[in-house]
């Protein structure tokens, strides 16, 4: 199938080649002539713009838009909105909020045009071993391009959850639950590191990963961690989040579903970015004033 894939960064380059691994006919644009030209060298067609990508395209013109969630992608969909034909489906695999996405839907089918968004997971391991694909969007538009989806997942790894929206909806709580996840082995390990006994947290890592209740493929990826830096050295614990999170725990307060764990996890990273917490300050000095307590001055 030939489709155009926009933004080649580490998500979409490596869709981009997992697609031509798998002989579908790729035509690629990236601000970055590099990014394109590394493409190229693997058989993907580069365009130098938007407008020239979709002229390399026949109807029904398939549109794969990779680029980074917020003002990008509005201002990337809005252009392929004006540029398309009816008929013609444009995908947003990147982590757009799903009501953005439902607003974009809306947008499309206005002019005609199908809109799906594919919540994407996998990150630079996806090339080899598939991405997971949470896709929303109508059935004739999914149907159209299946063949997409089946063949950047691994065996099971896609499903056409819903409408347009859902599909951003689901990979959103998945990474809601992902921020538990990791906050759990963070403090688990944190736990062990403290302990009185001299612990081997590499090996630990391992051992768990046979058996154990709690293996799985963040703890294999853990456990490569340690194998390569076992102290965690010049890794500052500065932790970012890409929205997800947030949404979901916004989500969750509308909804009113207590969602306590994912809720503190998503505190805890935004914990992790501060110097010197003032709250912690504030604590301290209360519980001198109240109880005596020692204060540790800087």
């Amino acid at each position: 199938m030939k489709l155009a894939m926009i933004g080649l960064g580490r998500m979409g380059g490596n869709m981009a080649k997992r697609l031509l691994q798998h002989h579908h006919e790729v035509v690629v644009y990236d601000p970055s002539a590099e990014a394109r030209q590394a493409l190229a060298k693997d058989g993907a067609i580069p365009c130098d713009s938007l407008k020239a990508a979709i002229s390399e395209l026949s109807a029904p013109r398939v549109v794969w838009v990779m680029v980074p969630s917020g003002e990008p992608t509005e201002q990337t969909v809005k252009t392929l909105i004006d540029t398309l034909s009816p008929g013609d489906i444009l995908i947003d695999g990147g982590n757009s909020n799903f009501r953005d996405s439902m607003r974009r839907g809306t947008m499309a089918h206005d002019k005609q045009i199908e809109f799906v968004d594919a919540g994407t997971s996998g990150g630079v391991w996806g090339l080899d071993n598939g991405y997971c694909l949470m896709v929303g969007g109508s059935k004739p538009a999914i149907e159209t391009t299946t063949a997409i989806f089946r063949d950047l997942a691994p065996q099971d790894g896609f499903l056409h959850v819903g409408p347009t929206g859902s599909g951003h909806f689901v990979k959103m709580v998945h990474n809601g639950i992902e921020y538990g996840l990791l906050q759990a082995y963070g403090e688990g390990f944190e736990i062990l590191k403290q302990s009185e006994f001299p612990l081997d947290l590499s090996a630990i890592s391992e051992v768990w990963r046979h058996g154990s209740v709690v293996r799985g493929w963040l703890l294999d990826l853990l456990a490569d961690a340690y194998r390569s830096n076992p102290e965690l050295e010049h890794i500052k614990g500065y932790v970012d989040d890409s929205g997800e999170g947030r949404w979901t725990v916004e989500e969750a307060i509308r909804e009113n579903v207590p969602a306590p764990v994912i809720t503190l996890s998503l505190l805890a990273r935004l914990a992790s970015r501060q110097d010197e917490s003032y709250s912690a300050k504030v604590i301290a000095a209360l519980r001198n004033e109240f109880g005596g307590h020692a204060l540790h001055n800087e």
